[in-house]
């Protein structure tokens, strides 16, 4: 089943106000965001464990990227805390689970096949770097290669905030929020715009930390 298939589209959801539905595995539910029904089922969704549950072992043929909004989530390669970034790039293998129980950001099969880059970062401990030509942004680095830049955002409150997004980008909101298109976003809003965009965001009264991805959108229209 596509969802949000249309990568020429600008796509805006509030992931808190979508219904959870059950996955394959008891105790593990989710909420798409996005879904292309194919081989390869690229999907970017909020995955919920609940305390004790955990998926099967599996391998990430395409890779796998998220986020730990809540809680904490467990595999192989260790325990993170709210606050993780991490990327399995393909061919990867673990066991996922929570014995406390988690909610995860996470985007599937988004990764070139060649990609062999583990990341594991606590973003609660990485410092941001004012950006030379955007008054108001500090920036945390997290990904970066010639097909894609993936960072964290820190927009001070009531910054006014330009993105260049000529190869596409997303959004996520981990805290605070900001206005954009005539729409607000807060905390768990997803935005997707398409290729050749210029976002111009307005950030609220008490600033917003933006996970952002750009230019891994090019590609896809």
């Amino acid at each position: 089943m596509n969802v949000n298939a249309d990568f020429s589209l600008r796509v805006l959801l509030h992931a808190d106000s979508i219904e959870w539905e059950d996955s394959p595995m008891p105790g593990v539910d989710r909420r798409r965001l996005d879904r292309v029904d194919a081989e390869s089922d690229r999907v970017t969704t909020i995955v919920r464990y609940a305390p004790e549950s955990h998926f099967s072992s599996h391998v990430h043929t395409g890779g796998e990227e998220f986020i730990v909004l809540e809680g904490v989530f467990e595999d192989d390669y260790g325990d993170w805390p709210a606050g993780s970034y991490i990327r399995n790039p393909p061919q990867s293998k673990h066991t996922p689970g929570s014995k406390p129980g988690c909610i995860i950001f996470v985007k599937l099969c988004q990764f070139h096949p060649d990609d062999r880059t583990f990341v594991h970062a606590d973003m609660n401990k990485l410092g941001a770097i004012p950006h030379r030509d955007r008054v108001g942004v500090s920036v945390s680095p997290l990904y970066k290669d010639n097909l894609e830049d993936v960072r964290l955002e820190h927009w001070e409150p009531n910054a006014d905030v330009e993105v260049d997004a000529t190869g596409g980008a997303e959004f996520f909101v981990l805290e605070g929020g900001f206005d954009e298109g005539g729409e607000s976003l807060q905390k768990h809003s997803w935005l997707r715009v398409p290729v050749n965009t210029l976002v111009n965001a307005k950030a609220g009264t008490s600033g917003a930390k933006v996970w952002i991805k750009t230019g891994h959108l090019k590609d896809l229209n």
